[in-house]
């Protein structure tokens, strides 16, 4: 059987397409492990941020917000930018970018906010449409809808090549022969390497790792404490169920896609940066993991047909917020591979459009 679309990757880039384009397409979903989600859906930080990404993706990421809170997959969590004395540039940067957005944002002292945090921190602006986002209920419910539309999902399918003939993508993949007329990648961090299989110039598409850490402290994690993000990007936490905290040193060290794992020293770096925020005592680290995290050359997402190969469509560089964006963009690239208009209202798509590169012109 020929089907019309092949999605390479089944995290949450290529489960919600497949949703998307499941009642109007035969769908074929490619993992290349034994379950979706394993790598970047599965290591989230689970929050939606409508700053988070910067400009460029906040229109992705408000434009999600209304199916993500009807779904019922956010939680009010709200989010303090913070930062000391030498910050207020930074400060000043970030009220501006989103002047006019409609994204609120306000002037607040965090003190107020933050208990414990030591006096430096003088500096805070509130961000309240910050959430908590159920990951692997958004992720799950993709993979059903595109199921219950008819798309077909293969596991432990990675592509080991990919050839055009005829205007019919063939496909060798470790679960068999596959072949459709239009290729997706969505394959995160892998999604320059699937691009060469094909023939496919690569964007520059790279991984890059970020660490999280669970911490038992004392006291432990205040009730009604925010997402807590660094002005000037150093490290955020937010607070978990049992008085747990979630902590990241937001480090980007580049790797080459794999599985990957923590640091110990990234870990200790994490820890360090928390003790100069507040006077609270690290008890236990009581998990760590790490995530890939890739972006494109400029930071922004990609959607859109390759310019030079014809059937060959990229959904990839979602860095740290595809799971934030995935209604919208899912909505945005459906249209574009299908070819149906419906771009939601509010989107630029060639903004995010593989054209932009020079390489790709």
């Amino acid at each position: 059987m020929i089907h019309d679309v092949a999605i390479v990757g089944a995290g949450m880039a290529g489960a919600s397409l497949a949703a998307a384009i499941g009642p109007r397409a035969r769908v074929l979903l490619l993992e290349a492990e034994d379950m979706p989600g394993r790598h970047a859906t599965g290591r989230s930080a689970a929050f939606w941020s409508e700053t988070y990404g910067g400009p460029a993706v906040q229109p992705l990421t408000t434009a999600s917000g209304p199916a993500l809170r009807d779904g019922g997959y956010l939680t009010p969590l709200g989010s303090l930018h913070v930062g000391r004395a030498e910050d207020d540039a930074r400060i000043e940067r970030l009220l501006a970018d989103f002047a006019g957005s409609g994204v609120e944002l306000s002037r607040v002292d965090p003190a107020a906010h933050i208990p414990g945090l030591r006096p430096e921190w003088v500096r805070g602006v509130r961000e309240p449409s910050c959430a908590y986002i159920d990951v692997a209920a958004l992720h799950a419910d993709y993979l059903a809808a595109a199921k219950a539309a008819g798309a077909e999902i293969r596991t432990d399918a990675a592509v080991t090549g990919a050839g055009r003939r005829d205007g019919v993508w063939h496909l060798e993949t470790r679960a068999g022969l596959f072949s459709a007329r239009l290729l997706v990648d969505a394959a995160g961090a892998w999604a320059d390497e699937v691009a060469k299989l094909a023939g496919v110039a690569p964007i520059g598409i790279t991984p890059y790792r970020r660490t999280m850490v669970q911490l038992r402290t004392d006291p432990p994690a205040p009730e009604g404490l925010p997402h807590v993000v660094d002005i000037a990007g150093n490290f955020y936490f937010k607070p978990e169920a049992g008085g747990r905290l979630w902590l990241t040193p937001h480090d980007e060290s580049p790797s080459a896609a794999c599985d990957i794992a923590p640091e110990e020293w990234d870990v200790a770096v994490a820890i360090d940066r928390l003790e100069k925020v507040v006077d609270w005592r690290v008890e236990a680290v009581e998990r760590r993991w790490a995530g890939l995290r890739s972006f494109a050359p400029d930071r922004a997402p990609v959607y859109g047909f390759d310019p030079k190969t014809p059937g060959f469509f990229w959904c990839a560089g979602q860095g740290g917020f595809g799971i934030q964006t995935a209604p919208a963009a899912s909505a945005m690239a459906a249209a574009l591979l299908l070819g149906e208009g419906g771009v939601p209202e509010g989107l630029d798509a060639e903004r995010y459009g593989a054209g932009r590169f020079p390489a790709m012109r």
